[in-house]
């Protein structure tokens, strides 16, 4: 390593400090290759600190009134949202993703996120029964659980790191949360904010490093009786695992396969622009991203020259280019996956339409060793094909004819997973038809990512386990109880 370069050294964040650890991890920046940025590579030693912090702080904020932690998480808001511009420069760079997209979607949804749910907490209600003829009087009781273990992924990195902390503490819980050792530097510099918004010490704390370390002495502690994880099926399996022996509460959202499903009486000036976003948007890196393209035949040549021609126009380039549409992948290692089934696609006889291997991609030349590569579009493609049923969180996308409504249905199931879908047309009867057909947690339809907070989001199949959402969160960050009164 270069001693002359400075690196940007993040520190573990515990009990209200930032604490230095033994050995880091290097982060490397998506649009050069190089590291530029070193991550505690934290263990045992350090989940173990962080539970004797959580577990000090958890009488003094569990018995905080709902009003006065919605007052903190919204002090929190406001500075994030004071820091919009630093935050998304440090996620952009981080990840690799436009700094368009960041400073309008990533950091917003992020002081949305705090804001949300310090309203929503001040709007529960408890049930109550009566028996009058036993004299008794039934009525339930909602409580914090403790100590909240929150895992949260590299493609948005403090967008899906608040809306697990913002819920879990305004119920009154205190978190220990381990982001993406890929993408910890926004969740560092949130660090610095909670103290300044009052969040006592101890109630939030932030432990960086591997999953394999770090991660699995947070989910396997006995004293941490809850994990809200989103990330990949695989780590799911282990997590699954590790928790099993201590019954804990899990929350798993772990991606899909998204149909986008095409009838010959969509609008395409509309649906065209938002296909391609919806396949390519982020680098194609959001589990909601369209990753099928089912367009019924009629219609088939028509889309498809169109839709090629559009994502000609879906602009790659470094992340600062106030005119791209599209950064860099996340890592080296995932831009070598998401080829390889490219690849794969072209051995098993599909067509590469436009994207990668086809068409050049120009970048400067301080650029040219980062994890870039152009959108790419596979036609002539078996629904068996690995390119088809397995999660590729890439900008690739598949495009295929069908016939029918019921034929295209079966088709869009036909895969493990289940999280979202796209419908495209402008009969309301088959809209409501189909959108009921499909086993997905989430149907848009006519439009793409238009989220309401209050609602479930999540996952059916292998696309997780539990949703969250206003009263969802809420449910699962709090225990019930159900208390009977003899009068």
């Amino acid at each position: 390593m270069a001693g002359t370069k400075a690196f940007l050294m993040l520190e573990n964040f515990i009990d209200g400090k930032f604490l230095p650890c033994n050995s880091y991890i290097d982060s490397y920046d998506p649009s050069t290759g190089e590291v530029y940025c070193r991550v505690p590579d934290s263990g045992k030693e350090e989940i173990e600190a962080a539970v004797e912090a959580a577990r000090g702080a958890f009488p003094g904020w569990s018995s905080r009134s709902p009003q006065e932690r919605s007052r903190v998480l919204n002090q929190l808001a406001d500075l994030l949202e004071q820091s919009l511009e630093e935050l998304a420069q440090a996620e952009s760079k981080d990840q690799g993703k436009t700094l368009t997209l960041a400073r309008t979607m990533d950091i917003p949804r992020s002081v949305q996120n705090f804001r949300f749910f310090a309203s929503s907490i001040l709007h529960h209600t408890s049930e109550c029964t009566q028996m009058d003829q036993l004299g008794c009087l039934h009525y339930t009781v909602r409580t914090p659980v403790g100590i909240a273990g929150l895992i949260s992924p590299w493609n948005l990195p403090l967008y899906l790191l608040t809306w697990k902390i913002a819920p879990a503490i305004a119920a009154g819980n205190t978190v220990i949360a381990k982001p993406s050792e890929l993408t910890s530097v926004t969740a560092w510099m949130l660090c610095k904010l909670l103290d300044k918004a009052g969040v006592p010490p101890g109630v939030v704390n932030i432990v960086f490093g591997a999953g394999p370390r770090v991660g699995e002495a947070l989910v396997s502690h006995p004293e941490v009786p809850l994990i809200s994880f989103t990330g990949s099926q695989p780590t799911a399996e282990r997590i699954t695992q590790l928790s099993a022996p201590h019954c804990k509460k899990l929350s798993l959202e772990l991606g899909g396969k998204n149909p986008a499903i095409i009838f010959d009486d969509a609008n395409l000036e509309e649906c065209i622009p938002a296909t391609v976003r919806s396949s390519f948007a982020n680098q194609g890196e959001i589990c909601l991203c369209t990753s099928r393209i089912f367009v019924q035949k009629s219609i088939y040549s028509e889309f498809l020259k169109k839709f090629v021609e559009a994502t000609r126009k879906w602009k790659v380039g470094i992340p600062s280019d106030p005119s791209a549409s599209m950064g860099a992948l996340i890592s080296k290692a995932h831009l070598e996956k998401v080829r390889s089934y490219i690849q794969r696609a072209r051995a098993e006889g599909a067509q590469i339409q436009c994207g990668d291997g086809v068409d050049k991609l120009s970048l400067p030349s301080r650029n040219q060793a980062g994890y870039f590569m152009l959108p790419t579009v596979i036609t002539d493609i078996k629904d068996d094909s690995c390119c088809m049923k397995e999660e590729i969180f890439g900008p690739v996308t598949c495009v295929v004819p069908f016939d029918s409504e019921e034929e295209v249905i079966k088709r869009a199931n036909s895969v493990k997973y289940g999280l979202a879908a796209t419908v495209w047309s402008s009969n309301v009867g088959r809209i409501h038809r189909v959108a009921k057909k499909l086993q997905s947690g989430l149907v848009w339809t006519n439009c793409w990512l238009v989220r309401e907070l209050n609602l479930p989001f999540g996952g059916m199949k292998s696309s997780g386990i539990g949703r969250e959402g206003a009263k969802d969160s809420y449910d699962f960050f709090t225990e019930i109880k159900t208390i009977t009164i003899k009068h």
